[in-house]
């Protein structure tokens, strides 16, 4: 049965002065994105799509080479919007997603919703697998909107319980079903 193998990227290099979709992958990030591209899972992937975000693309550019199976992008596979607070130091960052996760209706200081997020998420995920023919395919994406898009397919409450514990994971579901089969796991 072909699988959907949603992606995290790993690790990235947090510059302050630039924009958070800018971002790219640390030293170590990088080296965990290409072990992983040589990882048996992705043996069988047919159709590969990211975030247009450079850290999702860096990360599923390993994947594209390593397959040789080219790489598509959807905007609507982004992180949930922060653009109007720009970059919080990780304490306020931490304690903004908390509020995100667990006020799924309120825009945390000008954010997009969760609920808005996971819909965004969920409608570009379901529109991508309705047009894969073969074989599996592999989204690579951001944390937040992975942990919204686990929830709904698995018919969870948004809530952060349900995150994953660090940056660069993964989770797989039947493309029959969307059903994820396990909780993350790391790349």
């Amino acid at each position: 049965m072909s699988a959907l193998i949603f992606i995290t990227h790993p690790e990235v290099k947090v510059d302050a002065a630039r924009s958070v979709t800018d971002w790219e992958l640390s030293e170590t990030g990088c080296a965990r994105a290409e072990g992983f591209a040589r990882s048996t899972l992705l043996a069988n992937v047919t159709s590969i799509w990211a975030s247009e975000e450079r850290k999702a693309q860096q990360t599923a550019d390993y994947i594209a080479r390593q397959t040789g199976v080219p790489l598509q992008t959807d905007s609507n596979l982004g992180e949930n919007d922060r653009t109007a607070t720009g970059f919080l130091p990780p304490p306020e960052f931490e304690a903004a997603a908390d509020e995100f996760f667990s006020n799924p209706d309120t825009a945390f200081r000008g954010w997009e919703t969760a609920r808005a997020a996971q819909g965004r998420i969920e409608n570009a995920v379901r529109g991508i697998a309705a047009h894969h023919e073969t074989g599996d395919l592999a989204i690579v994406s951001h944390g937040a909107v992975g942990t919204l898009l686990y929830c709904a397919f698995k018919g969870l409450p948004i809530n952060r319980a349900y995150d994953q514990p660090s940056q660069g994971h993964y989770w797989t579901a039947d493309l029959s079903d969307l059903k994820p089969r396990h909780h993350w796991i790391l790349i």
